[in-house]
């Protein structure tokens, strides 16, 4: 039976409250975790909406089950939503578990889309701002940054992970990589991250799929060339070299092919293993860490980081059918039991 908005909100009528013992070294237990740290961040600003406070709030069971606390949550300067969390994990010292190492200390976890009234118009100026590869220079970017670094410079990174939901996962993602290009690669978990592309993955045909795919690598790799030999001409430092940089951040993606949000990329990194197995593999390198539109508006001049593309992933997709796309796109899938999953490394 479908659940009502409000009871999707609680934990428990919604949580995953089968995992009354996490073992660390367990991947769905991982997972389940993080993504329920990441509700617990649309929960808090949906407490913040409703006015629910104290005995009320909704919220603090998405962390509290799982023996976290909420450290402190980062707010939005523009309209003061809260779109992400600090959670500091606090295990009872009577429990014996013997993989605590593989814990995390703090999770950093960030939120999507709310489609209220009090932030809907603010999330979806963000959902442009990345489409147009510019989410980074948001002053939201800027206060998740700053916090990540604050919290690296504090504990270390080795015991913090990252967490994030749809435009919250762009987050992550912005805020991991900006991290992985200071050589710091902290551990990751993206749910559904939104990925900027015509949605090639949708065409049935494999044929048709993979001559698209092809024909568009090309063309990426050509304009590649052209823009590595205009920056070297002007003597500038090109952009393309932190590619390499990024490749030992291994993030673990998590996407539903029934969400065109997220599917394309089972597309991005199968393409780029066919490549390889072609011979192309050379052109597929210098075309997988560009987008055609990020290139046009280098060559006229202006700031542009493709977000969406990276060099390593573990790569987790969710076979099991969706009924609608709210819920291929929901978070609520990833803590279900009993999911059809499907999971590859791929490694630049």
């Amino acid at each position: 039976m479908e659940l009502m908005a409000s009871e999707r909100e609680s934990f428990d009528l919604s949580g995953p409250l089968h995992l009354t013992y996490i073992d660390w070294d367990n991947m769905y237990h991982r997972k389940s975790v993080a993504a329920s740290l990441v509700q617990g961040v649309y929960i808090l600003e949906k407490d913040r909406q409703e006015q629910r406070q104290s005995v009320n709030a909704l919220a603090p069971p998405w962390w509290a089950f799982f023996n976290f606390q909420l450290h402190s949550t980062l707010v939005d300067d523009v309209d003061s939503s809260i779109f992400g969390a600090i959670y500091e994990f606090n295990p009872p010292s009577s429990k014996c578990n013997d993989n605590l190492h593989r814990s995390p200390r703090y999770v950093i976890a960030f939120r999507g889309t709310i489609t209220k009234a009090d932030s809907v118009s603010r999330d979806i100026e963000l959902d442009m701002h990345f489409v147009r590869n510019g989410l980074h220079q948001t002053s939201r970017a800027e206060v998740a940054i700053q916090a990540v670094r604050n919290m690296v410079a504090s504990v270390g990174d080795t015991h913090i992970w990252l967490a994030g939901h749809s435009l919250g996962s762009a987050m992550a993602m912005l805020t991991g990589k900006t991290m992985a290009k200071s050589s710091i690669f902290i551990e990751s978990f993206l749910f559904n991250p939104p990925y900027v592309s015509a949605p090639i993955e949708r065409i049935k045909d494999k044929k048709v799929k993979h001559g698209l795919r092809i024909a568009s690598s090309v063309i990426t790799a050509g304009l590649t060339i052209a823009m590595k030999a205009k920056q070297q001409k002007k003597g500038l430092s090109s952009s393309f070299d932190s590619f390499d940089s990024l490749s030992a951040w291994v993030p673990c993606l998590f996407v539903n092919p029934s969400d065109p949000i997220c599917s394309e990329y089972k597309g991005y990194f199968e393409h780029r293993r066919k490549m390889e197995e072609i011979g192309a593999g050379s052109i597929e390198r210098l075309a997988t860490q560009n987008s055609i539109g990020c290139l046009v508006m280098s060559a006229f001049g202006k700031e542009s980081e493709p977000l969406h593309l990276i060099p390593s992933a573990s790569l987790t997709v969710n076979l099991s059918p969706s009924r609608d796309f709210k819920e291929a796109h929901g978070i609520h899938q990833w803590w279900k039991p009993d999911l059809c999953l499907e999971s590859k490394l791929y490694k630049y």
